[in-house]
């Protein structure tokens, strides 16, 4: 071998070795993440195709707990970030199909009779907005939740006509039959998605869950137990017509219309993104922490008055245990009588302070009782 082909070949293998430290480690990286993306997609494809015609998501349930409530993103184990999640307001208002167009003529009419006899306060046909999809993603390199929210404008009398997702239509099929696939949940017309609004699990300072009994005069759950604090995207309060709202900033509002809360007073955590298939409503789930108030303290500033107290009837303190929530949750007389992503809420509230152990421990325990 002569001296060149000897410094080519020296020269050769330091330049492998070179090569090998650099690029093994961003190789490995690359080839982690395209399996982990190319296991999400064969997860997304055996959901939305199905196995036997049979979805592979199901939702919420505790043993004989069984809720509409799909827990689309959010484990309750991490947050999700306030950057990642982006709401995009689009043009052009909802429209309803021409067949069901009476239907909201003919709650306007009801609303404005049941004025004029003074049999009820007629409904405010507020401007709202309508889901037209919700696309999620990771982020490059640390594979968080990226969110994206996509609205149109619409009005409540129109999520009034669209709730009636089981009338007959002229031609003898339902909405629901007509426009919404079982085994593709998360694919619907925005007409039949007017609702989107934030559930807040309040905990606060000695450790009680706050839990909150729906008024009977409000039209959504009547009656029904609830989250502590519940509040519907707005378009005249929360975007104003200035752009886009701050899903944050909604619940800092309905903390402070329900529970006379500011800011300060408490650190807010986004934990899932949630839909009631029955009802085609969705929902911001959120876990506050009171940083100084006791359940006393709390219990005497709502006592001193709250701007929206009309929309709840009662209120209890729970210990925020993992058994003590879910024993509550499966209570005989409270088993039928929860919001529908209520029990949702409250599981991915505790498994965020005590860990998915511990809450799925005293699930089985609690279930095991009940058999």
């Amino acid at each position: 071998m002569s001296g060149i082909d000897l410094v080519n070949g020296t020269v050769g293998a330091l330049l492998g070795i070179l090569c090998t430290t650099l690029l093994q480690q961003p190789l490995q990286d690359a080839w982690s993440r395209f399996r982990r993306r190319s296991a999400t997609r064969v997860r997304s494809l055996t959901y939305r195709q199905g196995d036997s015609g049979a979805a592979s998501w199901s939702t919420f349930a505790i043993g004989p707990l069984q809720t509409p409530a799909l827990v689309v993103e959010g484990d309750g184990v991490h947050g999700i970030a306030p950057e990642t999640v982006r709401v995009q307001v689009l043009e052009g208002e909802v429209a309803l199909p021409e067949d069901m167009v009476p239907w909201r003529a003919e709650i306007e009419a009801e609303e404005c009779a049941a004025h004029s006899a003074g049999t009820r306060v007629r409904a405010w046909n507020g401007p709202r907005y309508a889901v037209e999809g919700l696309e999620i993603s990771r982020t490059a390199l640390e594979e968080d939740a990226d969110v994206t929210l996509r609205l149109r404008p619409t009005d409540y009398f129109t999520f009034l006509a669209a709730q009636q997702l089981d009338r007959r239509l002229p031609d003898g099929t339902t909405p629901r039959e007509r426009y919404l696939d079982p085994d593709r949940p998360l694919e619907a017309p925005a007409f039949l998605q007017c609702s989107f609004g934030v559930n807040v699990a309040v905990v606060t300072a000695d450790h009680l869950l706050v839990v909150s009994r729906r008024s009977d005069s409000v039209r959504s759950g009547p009656g029904l137990w609830g989250s502590s604090v519940n509040e519907g995207l707005s378009r005249h309060i929360d975007s104003a017509g200035r752009g886009a709202p701050d899903l944050h900033e909604v619940a800092r509002r309905g903390m402070r219309e329900e529970l006379s809360l500011e800011p300060h007073e408490y650190g807010l955590t986004l934990l899932a993104f949630v839909l009631d298939v029955g009802r085609r409503q969705w929902s911001a789930h959120f876990a506050a922490h009171l940083r100084e108030l006791t359940g006393d303290a709390l219990r005497s500033r709502v006592s001193h008055g709250v701007a929206d107290r009309w929309e709840h009837q009662g209120m209890e303190y729970v210990p925020f245990r993992p058994a003590d929530v879910v024993d509550l949750l499966l209570r005989p007389d409270r088993l039928h009588r929860w919001a529908p992503v209520t029990p949702a809420l409250f599981h991915l509230a505790l498994v965020h302070t005590h860990g998915r152990g511990a809450v799925e421990r005293a699930e089985a325990r609690a279930v095991r009782r009940t058999r």
